[in-house]
C-alpha cells in the first residue's frame, strides 16, 4: 500500500464533521508542523501550515482543503435511550436507514450506534417514506440515564462507522473521501517542498465548516489574504450508466471545475491549468456542479481572490461508502505541484485580468 493510500486510510478511519473536526486538525499539525516555518489556527478551528519565500515581496499562494465530513449532532436523548439528531452537512434520507454510526462523546469516548429501521413484517403493504427528523439512533441503551451513564451527552456528535477497503488496483471504498481527500493532497504537497526554495510564499490550510455553509472559508481567506487560491475537494461522480460523457469520471483525471452555484472559473485560470495540463500530460476532465465549496466564499474575500479549485471524483459521497480511484488523487497532486513550481508575479497578474 503506497504512503498516499495509508494517508487516505488513516485520515478517512478519522471522525470530525462540522465543528468537531478536532481530530483531524490535531492529526494535521503532527503531520505538517516538521515542515512549516509556522503553524497557526483561526478562532473557528481552521489550521495553516505557512513556508515563507526567502523574497521579500513574495507573494502567497494558498490551497485550502475542508476538514468536516457530513454527519450528525445529537440534540435530544429520549426516555428510552435512544438519540434524537440534526444532520451536520446534505444526506438523502434512504442512505440512514439501519447504517452503523459512530457517537463520540465530549471527552473523546466513541460508542456504536444504529439508525432504526421498522421490519418489512409491521409495515406489509405500506411505503416507508422515513424523514430525518423521525429518525432516532439506537445505542443499545434502555434509558436516558444509562446514555449519560455512558458519557454521552446532547451535542456529541456522529459519524458514518464503515472500514476502508481496496476493491481493484486503482479503486478504494471509504467514508469521508469528501473531503480528506484535500487534506491528503496538502499534506503531501507540504512535504513534497519542502527543501525548496520558492518565489512565493506557500500556505496550506484546512478549513471548518465547508459542509453546513463554507463558513471556515472566509476565516481563512481573510486571515491568510492570499493573492491566489487552490481549492482542493471530491466531488460527486455520475458515471454509473458507462457514458464517456458522464459528468465526473473515475479515472479520468482530476477535475477542472467550470461552474457551480458558488464560482465560475475565470476563462484566464481556466486556460493556465488546461494549458499546464496538456504540457505535462496530466490527465484532466471538464467538470459542473449543483453544489459548491471554499471557492465560494474565498473568490469573494478581500478584493477578490483568483481562485480555482483542483478536484477528484468520488462515487457516492456523503454516503457510509464512497469509491475514488486513487489515479486521480496522483493527476490533482501532479498538477498543483506544476502550479507551484511555475506560479510568479505574471501568473498572478495574468489571472487578475
Amino acid at each position: 500500500m503506497s504512503k498516499s493510500v495509508e494517508r487516505f486510510k488513516e485520515l478517512t478511519m478519522l471522525d470530525g464533521t462540522s465543528g468537531f473536526e478536532g481530530e483531524i486538525s490535531s492529526y494535521l499539525e503532527k503531520n505538517l508542523s516538521p515542515y512549516a516555518d509556522e503553524i497557526k489556527y483561526d478562532n473557528l478551528g481552521g489550521i495553516y501550515a505557512i513556508k515563507k519565500s526567502k523574497n521579500p515581496n513574495a507573494k502567497t499562494v494558498m490551497i485550502a482543503a475542508h476538514m468536516d465530513e457530513v454527519g450528525f449532532v445529537v440534540t435530544k436523548i429520549l426516555p428510552n435511550g435512544f438519540l434524537k439528531f440534526e444532520t451536520l452537512g446534505g444526506f438523502r434520507e434512504d442512505v440512514l436507514l439501519a447504517q452503523t454510526y459512530t457517537i463520540t462523546s465530549y471527552e473523546g469516548k466513541k460508542f456504536t450506534g444504529v439508525i432504526g429501521s421498522i421490519p418489512k413484517h409491521f409495515t406489509a403493504g405500506v411505503a416507508q417514506n422515513v424523514k430525518i427528523s423521525d429518525m432516532t439512533i439506537d445505542l443499545g441503551a434502555s434509558s436516558r440515564e444509562e446514555v449519560l451513564a455512558m458519557g454521552i451527552r446532547e451535542g456529541a456528535f456522529v459519524t458514518p462507522k464503515t472500514s476502508f477497503e481496496q476493491l481493484t488496483e486503482h479503486r478504494f471504498m471509504t467514508k469521508a473521501v469528501d473531503n480528506r481527500y484535500g487534506c491528503v493532497i496538502i499534506t503531501e504537497i507540504f512535504e513534497q517542498f519542502a527543501n525548496v526554495d520558492l518565489d512565493i510564499n506557500l500556505v496550506v490550510c484546512a478549513t471548518v465548516q465547508e459542509e453546513v455553509g463554507l463558513r471556515g472559508a472566509s476565516a481563512a481567506a481573510n486571515m491568510i489574504k492570499p493573492d491566489v487560491c487552490f481549492v482542493v475537494d471530491c466531488s460527486p461522480a455520475n458515471d454509473m450508466d458507462g457514458s464517456k460523457t458522464s459528468n465526473g469520471r473515475l479515472g479520468e483525471g482530476f477535475l477542472v471545475r467550470l461552474v457551480d452555484r458558488t464560482m465560475v472559473l475565470r476563462p484566464n485560470m481556466r486556460e493556465k491549468l488546461v494549458n499546464l495540463a496538456e504540457e505535462n500530460e496530466i490527465k484532466y476532465q471538464y467538470y459542473t456542479s449543483p453544489g459548491g465549496t471554499d471557492a465560494g466564499n474565498i473568490h469573494q474575500a478581500v478584493n477578490g481572490v483568483p481562485t480555482a479549485v483542483i478536484g477528484i471524483s468520488g462515487r457516492y459521497i456523503h454516503t457510509h461508502n464512497a469509491i475514488f480511484d486513487i489515479r486521480d488523487y496522483y493527476a490533482a497532486k501532479a498538477i498543483l505541484g506544476k502550479l507551484i513550481e511555475t506560479i510568479d508575479e505574471k501568473f498572478i497578474e495574468d489571472v487578475r485580468k
